[in-house]
């Protein structure tokens, strides 16, 4: 099994195979599971026994949500697994992981790496490019104030290249950016969708 408990959204999984996807999948998508490349947890809600996931290719354009079979997965790797992996290649994602990761250690919250440069770390394969930005997620199980995201939000911008982070709450996730606003209602997505919430933290008004 894979190792890592109940999967999360952003956890990468190997184990699926060209014959679990659809017979009218694009080319490209049964290329990168005949390779052995991971497939990405995505949020959606799925039936018992299965996983949403999602398939990436080598172009931006290329992605590809699947199911996959619980009992397929072979093994998985988290994002805070990847977070003080080195890079191989000489990228601004990859300079501006360097420069953050005694910053955001010292936040004494979980984070990780997702997105291209998630993907590459873990996988080993080329998915990242000059112009990529940072894909990073930090777990907030508790409350993260505005004023805390404010000032995560001012040192990303610092950084090398583009900074993209996601807050993991429990109820799903929302952009770091939009917390740091001034709107008084977030996005927030979750397995069901997304909506317009005014406390990311507040189950019940998630349940309303």
């Amino acid at each position: 099994m894979n190792g890592l408990g109940p999967l999360l959204p952003h956890d990468l999984l190997w184990g699926m195979t060209p014959a679990q996807l659809a017979t009218d999948a694009p080319d490209w998508a049964f290329a990168v599971l005949e390779a052995g490349q991971p497939v990405v947890v995505r949020r959606a809600l799925t039936a018992p026994g299965q996983i949403a996931v999602g398939l990436r290719g080598s172009r931006r354009e290329q992605r590809y949500p699947a199911l996959l079979a619980l009992a397929s997965v072979q093994r998985g790797v988290r994002p805070e697994a990847l977070c003080h992996r080195p890079g191989t290649r000489l990228l601004p994602a990859f300079q501006a992981l360097q420069q953050l990761r005694g910053e955001l250690d010292a936040l004494g919250l979980v984070w990780g790496v997702s997105g291209s440069a998630g993907f590459e770390l873990a996988s080993g394969v080329a998915a990242l490019h000059q112009h990529s930005d940072l894909d990073l997620i930090l777990r907030t199980p508790e409350p993260f104030s505005r004023a805390q995201a404010r000032e995560l939000l001012a040192l990303l911008e610092c950084a090398e290249c583009p900074v993209d982070l996601q807050l993991q709450v429990p109820a799903g996730a929302l952009a770091l950016r939009e917390w740091a606003g001034t709107a008084p209602r977030v996005l927030l997505k979750s397995a069901e969708g997304a909506r317009l919430v005014s406390d990311p933290w507040n189950l019940q008004e998630q349940a309303a």
